[in-house]
């Protein structure tokens, strides 16, 4: 077979300009969503870089180098891409990206500046982002949610492997060059989602934004994968895939014609804790939207969400901050009691405090059973349903297919930049690097970010 029929050469051509593919199958408005994703994640970024996870990450970061990271200096560009995609994620306040199964931009993000010099003009970037995206679209949909639900955390596995093909297209590789960082990137996914609620599941986004630096940079001097990496005998579909998956299919990604930002999206938080929860915090904003709730009447809260959600939150009355965002109980009881969860929220003294409520206590979660999840079908997501049971015998329900943020129902463009800024601490800066990121495609240069890593580089 010649490589350029191979999955991943068919994934590189996509790529090409000249086939009218890449991040030029994006229009205006899926480069406008990119713009927002990239000002989202910096701002994530930001808010994360004091963490102690990330202080722990930057401790190894090693000798100098070109590369800017978010906790101050510079260092070589696979190990900025690790500090900086651990910040990213760090809080747990990135975006979800349902066709990766990943948090799609922490991982591209800290990965493409890395390697990116200042001094290129914005749309640089955007592009870089759109085909890194893409990347990990196809990537995701040759192995399934089936890869998910069996335990591997997609931020790492499947966002390893997307993003080395943006990381190659932002340092100027040819087709060629996409397709083996591709297939050498294989060779990097690794991360289960059994260290959830654990500062490792932070590193795995950063793990993952050093691991696409590293593909795209051997690719780049002529390191050669297997061609068939992604479907050949023990290959990444035959490791990874779910059992309901059919693997991957050259004429899907040949028929791609819409950029998957447009048609699936990437799904910004404004809940500072596990997407799992997600569903149901909006089930309760859109209970609220409706009627009073008398919160201290509640004697009983039954919450029902899928398998793969509810293995994601283990943790009925956290230790930590970091349980605390894999708690449904946590979560649900602090939504319950304030309308809306916040950074503040998922601090070790306010963990402590609000553990102790009793509302934790009255919750019992459940998931739809694997056979109703077989029945639907892997493309069609079962609700997620909370019934809050009243001391009167009255019960409230409410239930969610899809969360708050998603292309559906998106976020107000005030909510994500009260956001940014508040992830900024509300530096004197923010607002006008905030603006020049939501216009980030006419940029001259990509300098005007420095204080986001506590630098003065930016032009007057």
């Amino acid at each position: 077979m010649k490589h350029e029929d191979t999955i991943a050469g068919r994934m590189a051509r996509w790529f090409d300009a000249r086939h009218d593919h890449g991040p030029f199958a994006a229009g205006p408005e899926g480069r406008r969503l990119a713009r927002l994703a990239i000002a989202d994640t910096l701002g994530c970024l930001n808010a994360g870089r004091m963490d102690e996870t990330v202080r722990h990450v930057a401790a190894v970061a090693g000798a100098p180098g070109p590369a800017w990271l978010v906790t101050g200096g510079s260092v070589d560009p696979a190990m900025a891409a690790m500090v900086n995609g651990t910040a990213a994620h760090a809080l747990d306040y990135d975006d979800n990206f349902a066709p990766g199964m990943s948090h799609a931009s922490a991982v591209i993000v800290p990965a493409l500046l890395a390697v990116c010099d200042m001094g290129r003009p914005g749309r640089d970037l955007v592009d870089a982002y759109l085909v890194a995206l893409q990347a990990q679209a196809f990537v995701g949909a040759g192995v399934g949610q089936g890869h998910y639900a069996a335990g591997w955390h997609g931020t790492s596995t499947v966002g390893s492997v997307g993003t080395a093909a943006g990381v190659a297209f932002l340092l100027g590789g040819d087709t060629e060059a996409l397709r083996r960082a591709l297939t050498l990137a294989c060779s990097f996914a690794s991360g289960t989602k059994g260290q959830f609620g654990t500062p490792a599941k932070p590193f795995h986004a950063g793990l993952a934004a050093r691991n696409a630096v590293e593909a795209a940079r051997l690719a780049l001097q002529g390191l050669e994968g297997s061609p068939v990496a992604f479907e050949g005998p023990q290959g990444f579909a035959e490791m990874f895939q779910g059992p309901s998956t059919p693997g991957y299919d050259a004429g899907v990604i040949d028929a791609t014609t819409r950029h998957v930002i447009e048609t699936a999206g990437v799904v910004p938080k404004l809940h500072p804790c596990c997407g799992s929860t997600h569903f149901i915090i909006d089930a309760i904003s859109d209970i609220r939207a409706e009627r009073a709730l008398p919160v201290d009447e509640i004697s009983a809260i039954e919450v029902r969400v899928g398998i793969a959600n509810r293995r994601n939150l283990p943790y009925a009355c956290p230790e930590d901050e970091m349980q605390a965002r894999f708690s449904m109980n946590y979560c649900v009881a602090v939504a319950l009691r304030k309308g809306a969860l916040t950074l503040d929220d998922f601090t070790p003294s306010s963990v402590r405090l609000q553990r102790e409520d009793p509302l934790l206590a009255r919750l019992n979660m459940t998931s739809w059973s694997a056979a109703e999840e077989a029945a639907a079908g892997e493309d069609t997501r079962l609700p997620h349903q909370v019934r809050l049971h009243l001391g009167s015998g009255e019960v409230i329900a409410a239930e969610r297919c899809f969360p708050r943020g998603d292309l559906r129902d998106p976020f107000p463009d005030a909510a994500m930049r009260a956001k940014f800024l508040a992830c900024c601490g509300h530096a004197p800066w923010a607002e006008a690097v905030h603006d020049w990121l939501l216009d980030l495609d006419a940029a001259a240069d990509l300098r005007r970010c420095a204080p986001l890593f506590g630098r003065s580089d930016a032009p007057r």
